[in-house]
């Protein structure tokens, strides 16, 4: 999986705010509950997604070696530069110049692809491995993704 249209990156920094409703009662992804009418309030995304703003920005991911996180072509990625990447973590890095969205496998020195297709890239000493941040959340379209199915 690679990233599109990394630079020029689109940057987290102009904010701006949008209360969007938010209800008290969650939906049932199980079986159908009662209708709830009540709000909580509102919502505004930058609060929920964006931690910080000088150090976010967002791409659009490309392949499909991390389908198995539900990260796919098309995705809007939104990536923080200043949360400390750990092992297990979904990364934006530059191996040898090329970026690339793999997890973090610090313990064996690698990036693992979330897909069984692909294999891990091991990182030999020589190679040249920059972090360009963290991934923290995807926002993936669901519509019109249920067709064609059969139940």
């Amino acid at each position: 999986m690679k990233l599109v249209s990394l630079s020029p990156a689109i940057s987290a920094r102009v904010r701006t705010t949008v209360l969007l409703p938010l209800y008290l009662s969650r939906v049932a992804a199980g079986f159908p509950s009662p209708a709830d009418d009540y709000l909580d309030g509102g919502l505004d995304l930058n609060e929920h997604l964006i931690a910080h703003p000088a150090a976010t920005y967002f791409a659009r991911a490309e392949g499909d070696s991390m389908i198995d996180l539900g990260i796919f072509t098309g995705d809007l990625l939104i990536i923080d530069r200043a949360v400390q990447a750990v092992d297990g973590d979904v990364v934006v890095v530059a191996i040898d110049g090329e970026l690339t969205i793999k997890l973090l496998d610090l313990a064996h020195s690698r990036l693992l692809p979330a897909n069984k297709l692909y294999r891990p890239i091991e990182i030999s000493p020589e190679s040249q491995v920059d972090i360009e941040g963290v991934v923290i959340h995807a926002v993936h379209h669901v519509k019109g993704v249920g067709k064609g199915v059969t139940l």
